[in-house]
């Protein structure tokens, strides 16, 4: 694996960060992971890196170190032997897709023939249409790379300038970086399939517009009802909906994880990731089973490459869901994996391949875990 290392800057003190900017090496490339808190820093990296560096970035919701979600700073990845990023813009005109997709595939062309390599890509989380590019994607370039990415955004779902290089900001845009040499990234969510299923007879895009041809938040409060016994409204809708989770059944028996997070009037359930219309969905409980995703990722993680730091990308859903125990699971990766350092962020949506295969996937409520020396 070509050198990728990961390093925390633990202040978000401008001077600071400038001037651990300025002793960076311009023969290699950065990725710098900031909280939304901290966005104040950007222009400050963006004028303190050398000459002739290109970097790129990203904002989260929050950063994590030190096993907790609170980290002041940024997280710093340093790469070995990168190609520049690509930024693709406006990424969910669908006008855009068709050039966007052959930007991302003369960009993995450019990799020497036979050359192993990881392409790791950061989506504004407010893009609906993630799924449809990744499918459009895979038809471009197949299994040439093991792709791999997140979403970055904020956490109150607004639009918000989450990416960056050396002189702009972006909002609906995905980072592209490649990675030489890399295995690419373990995605874990530990949640079972139920034996119960509901269709999505309407749907556009990343909404649910009706279940079982009943309006969707109508049908979603009686199932809640029936098997729960709890009365869902409006207003406590997402405070529900982050335990109780759609599932989209795939044909091979994955299951992909939608946490709804918002609400239209007429009743339609908004969700982070597309859910295709005649969908066969199952309703989740997070409590099932999800907390067995730490120690199957910490086991194929080790399985995977002789690491001894994690990057690691938590699921702001996931984290709700799990409370206190969201640090705790923390934990357990350090210790069945037996990683020195454990530095990332909380992601809005997760990107990885197929059990099966390496088709790209979007899912929620998971754990990415990239390995790191």
């Amino acid at each position: 694996m070509a050198g990728f290392r990961i390093q925390r800057w633990d202040s978000s003190d401008p001077v600071a960060i400038s001037k651990q900017c300025n002793e960076l090496n311009a023969s290699l490339r950065y990725c710098f992971l900031l909280s939304e808190k901290d966005a104040s820093l950007i222009p400050v990296i963006q004028k303190s890196v050398p000459d002739g560096l290109r970097i790129s970035g990203a904002l989260f919701p929050a950063l994590l170190a030190d096993g907790r979600f609170d980290a002041a700073g940024c997280i710093v990845i340093e790469m070995q032997a990168a190609p520049e990023p690509v930024i693709l813009e406006n990424a969910s005109s669908e006008a855009c897709m068709a050039d966007n997709a052959a930007r991302m595939a003369q960009y993995v062309k450019s990799l020497p023939a036979n050359e192993p390599a990881a392409l790791f890509c950061i989506f504004d989380a407010l893009i609906p249409n993630i799924g449809t590019q990744l499918d459009t994607w895979y038809l471009h370039v197949a299994d040439r790379v093991r792709l791999f990415g997140v979403n970055a955004g904020s956490e109150s779902f607004t639009p918000i300038d989450c990416l960056f290089d050396n002189e702009l900001l972006y909002r609906d845009a995905v980072l592209l970086q490649i990675l030489p040499d890399h295995p690419g990234a373990i995605l874990e969510h530990g949640y079972p399939a139920p034996a119960e299923f509901i269709t999505a007879t309407s749907a556009e895009g990343n909404k649910i517009i009706q279940i079982d041809w009943q309006p969707a938040l109508d049908r979603y409060r009686q199932i809640m009802f029936e098997r729960k016994g709890v009365e869902v409204t409006r207003e406590n809708f997402y405070n529900y909906a982050v335990h109780f989770p759609f599932g989209i059944m795939r044909a091979d028996g994955e299951v992909l994880v939608r946490i709804p997070v918002g609400l239209t009037e007429d009743g339609s359930i908004y969700c982070i990731g597309e859910i295709p219309a005649n969908s066969f969905l199952t309703l989740l409980d997070a409590a099932a089973g999800s907390h067995k995703a730490p120690a199957r990722l910490a086991e194929s993680l080790n399985a995977m490459s002789d690491c001894s730091d994690l990057l690691l990308f938590y699921c702001a859903g996931r984290r709700l869901h799990r409370g206190p125990e969201a640090e705790k699971e923390i934990d357990e990766i350090r210790s069945r994996g037996g990683f020195r350092n454990i530095l990332g962020a909380l992601s809005l949506g997760e990107i990885g391949t197929s059990h099966q295969s390496r088709y790209p996937l979007f899912h929620n409520a998971t754990l990415v875990g990239v390995p790191c020396r």
